[in-house]
């Protein structure tokens, strides 16, 4: 497994991205994304917009997303860290869970 490192050249990268995530700790701007994401997602690029459709973990970590923001993303959809957590790992969740000492953890 590689190492993850979010240095100052992720973070600029990923700057426009974590701020648009980051603002997603306000429900009016959770519902707003949850009711009409495209236009939430105003002032994205492209490729930004397309990972976070696709709920792309790993390429949006890749990209410059900041653990703690992309947090912000799984609330929103619905999405539990381990299964995040999973999809960095390229898991499914079920292998993932098998290498936890939680039981009974979703």
């Amino acid at each position: 497994m590689s190492k993850y490192v979010f240095d100052l050249e992720k973070s600029a990268k990923g700057l426009r991205l974590n701020r648009f995530l980051n603002r997603l700790v306000h429900e009016k701007n959770r519902k707003h994304f949850l009711e009409q994401p495209e236009e939430a997602m105003q002032g994205l690029t492209e490729a930004e917009k397309d990972m976070v459709r696709r709920l792309d973990w790993k390429a949006l970590q890749d990209y410059g997303a900041s653990f703690f923001c992309l947090e912000k993303l799984a609330r929103a959809k619905g999405v539990s860290n381990p299964q995040m957590v999973a999809a960095f790992r390229g898991e499914s969740l079920e292998t993932f869970l098998k290498t936890r000492r939680v039981p009974g953890a979703r």
